[in-house]
Formats: C-alpha cells, structure tokens, sequence
C-alpha cells in the first residue's frame, strides 16, 4: 500500500492583480488569471450601501473591486476544465493495493451564506490497471472546492470524478470541515468539526477495505 501526504505549498499566489481568462482546455488552477468584474463591484457597492457605510470613504473605495476579483479567485473551479485536468496522467501501472493521498487542504465557500469552509480531504482509490498522477488528486480536490458548495456534495462529486477517471476497483473520500456559518453566527459552535465520507466499489462492499481506510485517515479509532 501506498501512503501519500500532501502539503499545500500556497495557493496560486500573485494571480489577484493579474486578467481573468476563462479559456477552454484549462486543466490547472495555477493557469486562470484574475480581474474584477463590474456588476459584481456594483452589487459589492450597494450591500455597503444597505448595510450603512459609505463604498466612497478612504478604507472602502477599493473594496468592490478587491471583492470581485477575490470571488473571481474563490469561484475558480467553474472554469477548470476536467479532462485537461487529468489530461494524459492516468498511466498503465500493475498495481492493485490501496493508494491513499491525505491531509489535502482545501477551501471553500457556502452556498447558503457565502462564508467560508476548509479543512481537509483524504482521498483512497484501488487501481485497476491504472494509476491517476499524485498531483492531480489534489487538483481535483481544489477543482470542486473553488465552487459555491455544501460538504456533503463536496465529497460526492471528488468520489465520483476519481472513480470515472481511474475506473478504480473503488474510491473512498473523506472529509473534514469546519464552517465559518455555524461558528460566527447562528448556533455558534467554534469546536464542530463537520466529518462526510462517500464510498464507491470495494470500499462500499468489503467491510476490511474499508476499516482499514478509515484507520489510516484516523476515523478508525477514537481520539484522545
């Protein structure tokens, strides 16, 4: 068995003052550029407005645009496209034993209020005959993350990319997440940790395939 720990080195840095281009055949986050957009400065403006400030006053006059091309940014994952995401790195390997990538740090945002949610993913699959490239499990990760989401869909939509991609004998995802929506307003739990799995092919069917899964991203045992 393969155990791979990946450490997120800096998202995409230096691309907020650069052209946004949403271009076909875009395989890799690092690859799209970012600008603002005018009607979402203009929608900016008039929450300011609403909400009593002034979008004109020295601390604000630069935040529409700041706001846009940040959401451009955060929204980046619409505009990947997924067969150049995988591209030519799925490769003929004899290798049937469980490969694990974990410890994927991600971010999102909430499609019920816009604020954010991150933590981290772990991702299993059993080959069949094929092997996915180790960096493009991360990369499908950020793929559905830089989307408006829910953690439960999260989760399903990356089991089920690994599964068409791979045509594994089964994938496994897991993963973990706390939610700025329930930590700064609402019920105000600042230590939930949100945890959701999806389960494909042997993962779902052997119940030993699965234990050991759980153990390595360390749900198979309790925490002290």
């Amino acid at each position: 068995m393969s155990i791979l720990k990946y450490t997120d080195p800096g998202m995409d840095e230096g691309l907020e003052d650069t052209t946004f281009d949403i271009a076909n055949g875009i395989g890799k986050m690092e690859q799209l550029q970012f600008q603002s957009n005018p009607r979402t400065e203009a929608a900016v403006r008039t929450i300011l407005t609403e909400i009593g400030e002034d979008p004109d006053r020295e601390g604000l006059s630069g935040t529409p645009q700041r706001v846009a091309t940040m959401y451009a940014e955060l929204t980046a994952g619409y505009h990947v496209d997924p067969q150049a995401l995988i591209n030519d790195a799925v490769f003929t390997v004899h290798y049937d034993e469980m490969v694990l990538v974990r410890d994927i740090q991600y971010y999102s945002l909430c499609e019920h209020h816009t604020l954010p949610f991150f933590g981290r993913a772990h991702v299993a699959y059993l080959p069949h005959g094929k092997v996915i490239g180790l960096s493009k499990i991360p990369r499908i990760v950020d793929m559905f993350a830089r989307r408006l989401q829910v953690q439960e869909r999260l989760t399903q939509q990356i089991a089920e990319f690994m599964e068409k991609a791979t045509d594994a004998h089964g994938v496994a995802v897991v993963v973990e997440g706390v939610h700025m929506c329930s930590m700064m307003r609402g019920v105000r739990k600042e230590n939930a940790n949100m945890v959701t799995s999806a389960l494909r092919g042997d993962f779902k069917t052997d119940a030993r395939t699965r234990a050991e899964f759980m153990e390595l991203v360390g749900h198979g045992r309790s925490r002290g």
